[in-house]
């Protein structure tokens, strides 16, 4: 049966995530530390409003690109909130998920070899949107030396004549590294340089602990050349709603939109009733949860500096990405012998790319008493491999 299937999507790796959730999943006590889900319940004034869109029975079909008035209200709140001024009719798309704007993205961009070059480590869809859309993906490889922000200097180096477009993703999932207002301009020239696309995923933009959160496309000469990419799963807890957005000059998403048309009609309907709800009156609810995620980071970066577990502090997201390079292993194998040994399950840094992969992933989308026991046993996993490593050094 496998002549039957496409060779490009043959040769596209199963997500690295899920391979170690699958045993988790079959291992009794385990302390599962790896979605990056809201553990908040969807604020109740958002799901009021979509009972009560079913309650009226308005269960068809909208418009391709969304409700006329939500539309209008994702404009209110990009200049709102970020001080860009977009056209609710031509440019702003509602889309299933972030990801499905992602995906229409890249396809509505890309021609057959085109590059697109974005920062190490990264979002596990990235790479396979790109190849699904057949660009060809330039990982760009980022440490915690320079936490995780992308320099001019690699930028330049990555950009060969078939670079189309830069991808950037902040606040970043894995590392929760966030990119401030100087850290972007000094982007700008390589970008207008060498007349590039950009595609800026900001899932998380609510979600800073540093600094309000800045958009490329807010610096001058980017909004022309800048797909902006948000949705309502991270800031107001509606993952199960699928629900995003895209906003794009009106020449990109006339092909966007033309894109979603034929492979998904529209978003669904429930959930953008009850996203008017969360832009119009969610702004309380976000901070109540940006906070708790802010306490949650905190306790994590004490617990880690407590193990001598290096961990750059993070300032966005709901994530740390410690570095366990020290012993001498990968982050599968680190991610394996912890499930094991404690009953703790992490994402390995190689589920993000190659740069990634003497890290983890945690997320602390958890209670802080799940938070609290789980660090007891990383701790007590880290100290039982430094005494077996002195062990060994004894031996030897």
């Amino acid at each position: 049966m496998r002549d039957f299937i496409c060779d490009k999507i043959k040769q596209i790796k199963p997500s690295g995530i899920r391979r170690l959730f699958d045993i988790a999943n079959e291992i009794p006590d385990v302390i599962s530390l790896g979605v990056g889900e809201p553990d908040f319940d969807t604020p109740w004034h958002i799901r009021e409003e979509g009972i009560y869109s079913l309650q009226k029975g308005r269960t068809f079909y909208t418009s391709n690109s969304g409700l006329p008035e939500l539309r209008e209200e994702i404009a209110n709140y990009m200049l709102r909130k970020y001080g860009l001024v977009y056209d609710p009719k031509h440019e702003i798309i509602l889309t299933v998920g972030g990801s499905e704007a992602i995906d229409i993205a890249f396809r509505a961009t890309l021609n057959p070899g085109d590059e697109v070059v974005y920062p190490e480590p990264g979002y596990v869809s990235y790479e396979p949107c790109i190849r699904l859309a057949d660009g060809v993906p330039v990982p760009i490889e980022l440490s915690a030396e320079t936490e995780f922000r992308l320099q001019p200097e690699q930028l330049e180096a990555a950009i060969t004549p078939k670079t189309k477009a830069l991808l950037i993703s902040y606040p970043n999932n894995p590392t929760g590294a966030i990119m401030e207002r100087a850290d972007l301009e000094k982007l700008v020239p390589v970008i207008l340089k060498h007349d590039l696309l950009v595609i800026s995923d900001e899932i998380y933009s609510e979600l800073c602990y540093k600094e309000r959160h800045v958009s490329i496309a807010s610096l001058p000469g980017m909004h022309e050349r800048t797909v902006v990419i948000n949705g309502f799963s991270k800031s107001f807890a509606m993952t199960g709603w699928r629900l995003g957005w895209a906003c794009a000059p009106a020449p990109i998403m006339e092909y966007m939109l033309k894109i979603h048309q034929f492979g998904i009609m529209s978003a669904p309907t429930m959930s953008q009733y009850a996203a008017i709800s969360a832009l119009r009156n969610g702004d309380k609810d976000t901070e109540m949860m940006t906070e708790s995620y802010n306490q949650r980071r905190r306790f994590l970066m004490e617990a880690f500096a407590e193990m001598n577990l290096p961990c750059f502090e993070p300032y966005g997201a709901f994530y740390v990405f410690p570095d366990i390079s020290e012993f001498g292993m990968g982050s599968d194998e680190f991610c394996e012998k912890l499930l094991k040994s404690e009953n703790v399950a992490v994402v390995p840094g190689s589920a993000f790319g190659k740069s990634g992969d003497k890290h983890v992933r945690i997320s602390y989308c958890y209670s802080v008493e799940e938070l609290k026991e789980a660090m007891t046993r990383i701790a007590r996993f880290v100290d039982k491999l430094r005494s077996e490593e002195k062990d060994k050094a004894k031996e030897r």
